[in-house]
């Protein structure tokens, strides 16, 4: 990911998109250690990634995870919707207090996409949440008012040629 989007050791990139925009897919393509997902953390607590009751404890380990990475100036990639402005402001927080540059990847993928790739997972999230977070996307601008050093739209990385390709999983 270093050499795709350009960014020193160290940053901390939010993957921003609805349930089924392909975020998991990006992130398979980058190191294990780098990516931090609260499904993940929700189906080793619960042994159910839909168990939403565990987002708080989820939330706990991500966070935890965040530090020990951040502090240690290594990548961390956050696979999670992140589509909440509130959720944003806590990473660029921990972001700020290592002193790490923040940077997003918005999934900008229409809506009929997304939905058909949802229909197609192992674990599908309802319509109505989908398209509710579809809803809740940011833009480029509103990202950067937030205080990202730099906000990436997914189509435009998958337009330019053999970027994904270069990102291999290690």
């Amino acid at each position: 990911m270093n050499d795709l989007l350009n960014l020193p050791a160290g940053f901390l990139c939010a993957l921003i998109g609805p349930p089924g925009s392909g975020k998991s897919t990006f992130a398979a393509r980058y190191p294990d250690s780098w990516r931090v997902c609260l499904d993940v953390y929700r189906r080793l607590a619960t042994d159910s990634e839909a168990d939403q009751s565990a987002t708080p404890v989820a939330a706990e380990i991500q966070n935890l995870l965040l530090d020990a990475r951040l502090s240690r100036n290594l990548n961390v990639l956050v696979d999670s919707t992140n589509v909440f402005p509130h959720v944003r402001a806590g990473l660029l927080a921990r972001a700020r207090y290592w002193q790490r540059p923040a940077v997003a990847v918005l999934f900008d993928v229409p809506l009929p996409t997304v939905e058909a790739q949802n229909a197609g997972r192992d674990r599908v999230v309802p319509p109505h949440i989908v398209r509710e977070h579809h809803q809740l996307l940011p833009d480029t601008d509103q990202l950067h008012r937030e205080g990202f050093a730099a906000a990436h739209l997914i189509s435009k990385l998958l337009a330019t040629s053999g970027a994904l390709r270069r990102g291999t999983r290690r």
